[in-house]
C-alpha cells in the first residue's frame, strides 16, 4: 500500500491547480456558500484511495478500525463514520478529475474489455430502491446480474487509458468509439467486439481494431505479431479481477448512487497509483507495427 503522505501530496497538488479553474466554471447565483468542512477534500480523497489499496473489504470497517485508530496524527480533524459518508458526495468532481489526470500514456498497444458491476444480489433485484431507474439487468460470461458495466481500455503497461460506466444491458461495442477517440495504434479485443461499422469508425480515427474471427467466418491472414498480442489479452482480464477483488469497486452495500460513484472512481484511482501493475513482458521497441 502506498504511503498516505504520498497520496495526499499528489491529491493536494492536483487540487491547487484544479479548484481555481473549477470555481470559475460554476454558475453564479444570488448566494454562494463556501463553507469549509471538517475534513479537506484532499484528505477525503486520500482516505478513499487508501481504502481501495488496503486489505479491508468494507469501508466501514476500514474507517472505524484503521483510520480512526491509526491515522489520527495524519488526519487530526477526523469525523465520525456516518458524517464521512454524508460528506462523500462533495469529492466526486475533484476525484473524477484527479483520476483523469493520472491516466496512462498511449503506447500504440491497447486492450479493451468490459466487466459487470453488480449492485445487489439477484434475489433482491425487485426490492432494490437505491438504483431504481439507473441500473439494469445484464448478462456476462458469469451469468445474469443487476447493475452496470465498466468498460476499460488499458495499455501494455497495465495503465488505464480510458473508462466508461454504462447500464448493464448496453452493448459492449457502443461506448468504444468515444473511449478510443484519443487512442492511436492497435486496439486488441475479443470476439464480442466484431463489427464492421465499429472497425471502420475506429480506423478513420487512427485506431486499428484487432480481433479473432468466429468459427463461422471466413479465415483471413493476420500478422504473426497481432496473433501473439491477441493471446496477451489476459492483461485486461487480470486488471478487471484486481479492480473487483482487491480494489473493491464492486459490492452490494451502497446506500446512494453518488457514493457508489465515489467508491468506483476511488478504486480506479487506487489501481492507477499502484507502483506495480500487470504488464506484458515484450520488447515493443523491436516490433514494427504497421496499421
Amino acid at each position: 500500500m502506498i504511503d498516505a503522505t504520498e497520496i495526499f501530496c499528489k491529491a493536494d497538488d492536483f487540487l491547487k491547480g484544479f479548484e481555481p479553474k473549477f470555481k470559475k466554471q460554476l454558475i453564479k447565483s444570488g448566494r454562494v456558500r463556501n463553507r469549509l468542512s471538517e475534513l479537506g477534500i484532499s484528505e477525503m480523497m486520500t482516505i478513499m484511495i487508501l481504502f481501495h489499496q488496503s486489505c479491508y473489504r468494507h469501508f466501514k470497517g476500514f474507517y472505524q478500525n484503521y483510520v480512526l485508530v491509526h491515522l489520527r496524527n495524519e488526519f487530526p480533524n477526523l469525523v465520525s463514520y456516518s458524517r464521512f459518508v454524508q460528506l462523500m458526495p462533495r469529492i466526486i468532481v475533484p476525484l473524477l478529475a484527479f483520476s483523469q489526470s493520472i491516466k496512462g500514456r498511449v503506447t500504440g498497444i491497447s486492450f479493451v474489455d468490459s466487466t459487470s458491476i453488480s449492485v445487489c444480489n439477484n434475489k433482491r433485484i425487485n426490492r432494490n430502491r437505491v438504483f431504481k431507474g439507473l441500473a439494469s439487468r445484464g448478462k456476462s460470461t458469469m451469468g445474469w446480474f443487476f447493475g452496470f458495466k465498466l468498460h476499460l481500455i488499458v495499455n501494455d503497461k497495465g495503465d488505464l487509458l480510458s473508462w466508461k460506466l454504462t447500464q448493464g444491458n448496453v452493448d459492449d461495442r457502443k461506448p468504444v468509439p468515444s473511449m478510443a477517440k484519443n487512442i492511436k495504434g492497435k486496439l486488441f479485443a475479443d470476439k464480442v467486439y466484431i463489427s464492421q461499422p465499429l472497425f471502420n469508425a475506429l480506423f478513420k480515427n487512427g485506431t486499428h481494431l484487432v480481433m479473432n474471427i468466429r468459427s463461422n467466418m471466413k479465415n483471413r491472414l493476420m500478422p504473426i505479431m497481432d496473433r501473439l498480442l491477441l493471446k496477451k489479452r489476459f492483461i485486461i482480464e487480470t486488471i478487471n479481477d484486481q479492480l473487483k477483488n482487491i480494489a473493491q469497486v464492486e459490492h452490494s452495500r451502497h446506500r446512494s448512487p453518488m457514493n457508489f460513484l465515489v467508491n468506483l472512481i476511488a478504486g480506479l484511482s487506487a489501481y492507477q497509483l499502484k507502483p506495480k501493475k500487470p504488464s506484458i513482458k515484450l520488447n515493443f521497441s523491436q516490433l514494427s507495427l504497421q496499421f
